[in-house]
């Protein structure tokens, strides 16, 4: 029997704390990239050392996909088989993947009364606190409607900031469009960015990767509030600087309830690129 009558569901883009996964029981469907003639599972079969070697190579072409709906059918057919009442599934933005969709067409399949499919309209931990929050209150016994509500609200609330090299790989992946793109292709300018209902868009131009780091820190503060947010740092092949940044958002936010680090997988980086780095914020209350 699972441990809750609600068994939670997301994909590998949300970027859980190490073990967080297996520890809450959260079912974790993998994206695909694909590196030249290879195709890997996000998170399982490719690592951020291999992906950063890959988008260096002009000769390898990086494409990332959805799972196939069947995948998500058999998960949830798997769940409902070994017991639970109700499934929730939790995805990122729809508006930067089909993952919902593959999840929603698998749910009509399977059992549209009892599976629930959240588009949390964030990604990384934005989407990695509202699985979590999902957890907490299905842990309680509280029904679906009630664990769907939970992760909905949390991502409502958070906020996704972050800053990469160039908005290239981001025009030409269609996550970003090419008005914007032209914003960020000054030299010498670093663009930071954020999620803006569900959609990657430009928030501030500045001058050095340095400042990139400063203003991270000043809109984190800004955006956590009193004592309990939550924060996370991502990055792709920067994990000094990510520890510097967690370190420094410690230092000014000391009642935060943590701060978690880590490196995203093979699908957020093929698209954003090595050198990103990024802080997802939950605020407190």
């Amino acid at each position: 029997m699972p441990s809750s009558p609600v068994a939670v569901v997301t994909d590998s883009t949300a970027y859980l704390p190490p073990g967080a996964a297996g520890k809450r029981d959260v079912h974790v469907v993998p994206l695909e990239v694909r590196l030249g003639e290879r195709t890997a599972r996000d998170g399982l079969d490719v690592t951020a050392a291999e992906l950063i070697t890959a988008l260096a190579d002009r000769d390898v072409e990086v494409q990332t996909s959805r799972p196939a709906p069947a995948a998500f059918a058999a998960v949830f057919r798997d769940l409902l088989d070994g017991g639970a009442r109700e499934i929730v599934s939790v995805h990122l933005s729809r508006e930067l993947s089909g993952t919902w969709d593959a999840a929603r067409t698998a749910a009509q399949e399977v059992a549209p009364d009892r599976i629930r499919v959240v588009d949390t309209r964030a990604i990384a931990m934005g989407l990695g606190f509202a699985v979590l929050s999902a957890c907490d209150v299905a842990a309680s016994g509280a029904d679906g409607a009630a664990v769907a509500a939970a992760a909905t609200a949390v991502a409502a609330r958070c906020r996704v900031l972050f800053g990469v090299q160039d908005l290239e790989r981001l025009r030409r992946g269609g996550r970003i469009g090419a008005a914007s793109a032209l914003l960020g292709s000054a030299l010498a300018v670093k663009p930071l960015l954020h999620l803006a209902d569900g959609r990657i868009a430009p928030l501030e131009k500045v001058r050095t990767t340095a400042r990139v780091a400063e203003r991270l820190v000043v809109l984190a503060e800004q955006a956590a509030g009193g004592p309990g947010a939550r924060l996370a740092v991502h990055h792709l092949g920067a994990t000094d600087r990510a520890e510097d940044l967690a370190d420094r958002l410690r230092e000014r936010l000391p009642h935060a309830a943590e701060v978690h680090v880590a490196e995203v997988g093979a699908v957020i980086g093929a698209h954003a690129g090595p050198s990103l780095l990024g802080v997802v914020v939950v605020p407190a209350g």
